[in-house]
């Protein structure tokens, strides 16, 4: 509070602390952060000053979605200047994979590529410049695989990267039997890309006894700590994260921001100097996962009225290459996919889908979202196909309270506000 404000009228005070009592609805609060932001004196990981001999890395990505790796010449990256070290997957003290929950997200490409904008190698350097040069002079021989980049078509193939799930009530094939009206149909929802205004970023600062402090730009610390150990070999209780504040995530840097923060661990040990890595926004938006785009079929039956009496619906994932947090994301689909409504007797089968794509990740909604623009899109198709009133039809459809009122996966709706 500011000691120059003028003494307020005791009245003032007491009337105002009598409302605080009441309700802080419409009260103002400030961020804690809000004056370092405007001001700019709010630091983020690329404000920090940099340590002397602080080395920059540079990815190096791949060209292909699907392909086997050939041949890996670094030597071209040690002629250009202030290029001190270049990382292959051979150069991992450790495990050679960020998986969150289970191994298939190689740090470093081994033997193949899996998807276009995999890396491959990263580059250490003086500068951010010289990183950047050194990568482009890798000479990298691929031979060039057929990818999968249709989900449809790895539906159909049966291309998974967990089994599917089902969950199920009633009798649905019955149910749509005996509906006295059907509908039908399929649709694509897009991804979308996290756009966060501070990119994938990480400094690591060499310590004793093979200690590491990590800056990262994370919305799961302790995850970073563990993958940095597990990469490097050693354990958890020898590195330590900072993370201040992060300059957006939505999502993107749940699992996502471990990759940046592992490279500059395995530099900063190798070479004894600082290590920070910051990815460029095309790297970024090549290199990471994004929302995941779906793929949604339906079946319903409806009564006269425009009561759901039976519904399939068929939720699949685009889920890139490797699981992530897909196997979550899905199922948070399938348990959104009533929304508002009662869905009669009911079978949604979630499908993880896996493409030579991005390993797509956590995005605000977690695959909710995907799951209520199925069933409110499916809400309009029965509107339209009877000629009713898009919100009669819904609101005929909510869960009850008395009856009605037992979810796909058999959970009784309780205080329920509708």
């Amino acid at each position: 509070m500011s000691h120059n404000r003028p003494e307020l009228n005791e009245e003032v005070i007491k009337a105002q602390y009598a409302a605080d009592l009441q309700s802080g609805v419409g009260r103002s609060n400030r961020h804690e952060s809000a004056e370092k932001h405007v001001s700019g004196e709010a630091h983020f990981i690329d404000d920090k000053p940099e340590l002397p001999g602080l080395l920059h890395l540079c990815p190096r990505l791949s060209e292909h979605a699907h392909a086997r790796i050939v041949n890996i010449d670094v030597q071209p990256c040690y002629a250009v200047p202030g290029v001190v070290s270049v990382l292959t997957w051979q150069d991992v003290p450790g495990i050679n994979d960020v998986g969150p929950l289970e191994p298939g997200d190689p740090l470093l490409a081994h033997d193949k590529v899996e998807y276009l904008g995999q890396i491959v190698i990263a580059v250490a350097a003086d500068s951010p410049d010289a990183a950047r040069l050194g990568a482009a002079a890798a000479v990298i021989e691929y031979e060039v695989l057929e990818p999968l980049l249709d989900v449809e078509q790895a539906l159909a193939q049966g291309s998974f990267v967990q089994e599917p799930h089902i969950h199920q009530r009633g009798d649905v094939d019955a149910a749509l039997a005996r509906a006295p009206h059907r509908v039908s149909g399929s649709f694509h929802i897009g991804g979308q890309e996290h756009f966060y205004l501070e990119t994938q970023t990480a400094m690591v600062i060499p310590g004793e006894d093979q200690q590491l402090q990590v800056f990262s730009s994370t919305q799961n610390p302790t995850e970073v700590q563990k993958l940095v150990a597990e990469v490097m070999g050693i354990s958890l209780n020898k590195v330590t994260i900072d993370m201040r504040r992060m300059g957006g995530g939505f999502g993107g840097k749940e699992t996502q921001a471990a990759g940046v923060a592992c490279l500059c661990a395995i530099v900063a040990r190798q070479t004894g100097r600082a290590a920070k890595m910051r990815l460029s926004r095309r790297d970024d938006m090549r290199v990471t996962g994004k929302r995941h785009p779906f793929f949604v079929r339906y079946e319903a039956g409806v009564e006269e009225d425009g009561r759901l009496c039976g519904i399939k619906i068929d939720l699949a994932g685009n889920c890139g290459y490797s699981l992530d947090l897909s196997g979550s994301i899905v199922d948070r689909a399938m348990f959104h996919a009533d929304n508002a409504y009662y869905l009669g007797d009911a079978l949604v089968t979630g499908y993880r889908c896996r493409t030579n794509t991005a390993s797509n990740t956590a995005y605000r909604g977690f695959g909710g979202p995907q799951g209520m623009v199925a069933i409110e899109q499916i809400m309009d198709h029965i509107a339209r196909h009877r000629g009713l009133d898009p919100l009669a039809l819904r609101k005929r459809n909510y869960y009850g309270k008395q009856d009605r009122n037992i979810t796909h996966y058999h959970q009784q709706v309780e205080d329920n506000l509708l």
